[in-house]
């Protein structure tokens, strides 16, 4: 059953309502005050099945969007009958009831307050600034692009070097004669990055120039190897779309702790149970 609050930030409000009314038989402008159902003296508007869509999560993705509103509204008016029931008994003048009200509206204030004044002050300025901050020298690992020939014997692997001396083609043999998945691919790896590889495998691969191959096979756990190394290069710097969400993390987490620190400074907090009041690493020392 859907449960309404406030857990995730207020500015997906605009972007609910966008798909609540889209999945309306009528397009229309929803807004959050809009009525969309009355429940005796009760009323249900775009906001709370905005804030029922955002607490249901994955669980609308279950159904076809075409049900979600219908879906969330009958959720709705369900609570809303349970809600005024629970009235009518004096529910809500329950001294439980009134301690997690309380709760439930420091967490709404809280997100609040961290999606408004915290990550709303967070500009694509600032993202676009702390991308050239972190990536301002960046150098790339080397990569490397290798093809292989894996046999289970020395001497097969030792064969096939004598093939290649010969003039044989590498991704050829490859394909004929690799007992590995790459074998039908001509022996090609892609390009990879230090320790991406078995050690034996990655020194002999380092060792070579490009165009040249491993005269003495390479033994692994997986048999034995004659490697080719076909280039070399720097992996590329990543583009601001990619890191983009992560920096807004990042930048999100340094101006909370910063905003945190502020408010430890300038209010006084007392905690009242001793045992609380130690240090976690107090509590370790005496287990």
């Amino acid at each position: 059953m859907l449960r309404i609050s406030m857990r995730r930030p207020v500015q997906a409000l605009a972007v609910s309502l966008l798909v609540m009314s889209l999945g309306s038989a009528t397009l229309h402008a929803a807004e959050p005050d809009d009525v969309v159902a009355k429940v005796g003296d009760g009323e249900i508007t775009e906001a709370e099945l905005a804030f029922a869509a955002q607490d249901a999560g994955q669980e609308l993705q279950r159904f076809p969007p075409a049900q979600w509103r219908q879906l969330l509204l009958d959720a709705m008016v369900d609570m809303e009958l349970m809600a005024q029931a629970a009235r009518k008994n004096g529910l809500d003048q329950d001294p439980d009831f009134k301690r997690q009200l309380k709760f439930l509206e420091l967490q709404a204030l809280r997100n609040a307050y961290l999606a408004q004044k915290i990550g709303g002050t967070i500009s694509e300025e600032d993202v676009k600034a702390a991308y050239d901050a972190q990536f301002a020298d960046f150098e790339g690992a080397e990569e490397l692009h290798a093809r292989h020939i894996l046999v289970k014997e020395k001497a097969e692997a030792e064969a096939l070097v004598a093939e290649l001396d010969g003039g044989a083609d590498f991704a050829e043999l490859a394909r004929e004669k690799s007992t590995g998945p790459s074998g039908p691919n001509g022996g090609d790896l892609g390009f990879f990055k230090k320790g991406q590889m078995v050690k034996p495998f990655e020194e002999a691969a380092l060792a070579l120039e490009p165009g040249s191959y491993t005269k003495e096979p390479v033994e692994t756990q997986f048999g034995w190897h004659v490697i080719k190394l076909e280039e070399t290069r720097r992996e590329e710097k990543p583009g601001l779309e990619q890191v983009g969400d992560s920096l807004r993390q990042q930048i999100f987490r340094e101006r909370y702790q910063a905003r945190m620190a502020e408010l430890k400074d300038a209010t006084k907090v007392e905690i009242l149970d001793e045992k609380l009041a130690q240090p976690a690493e107090d509590d370790q020392k005496t287990e």
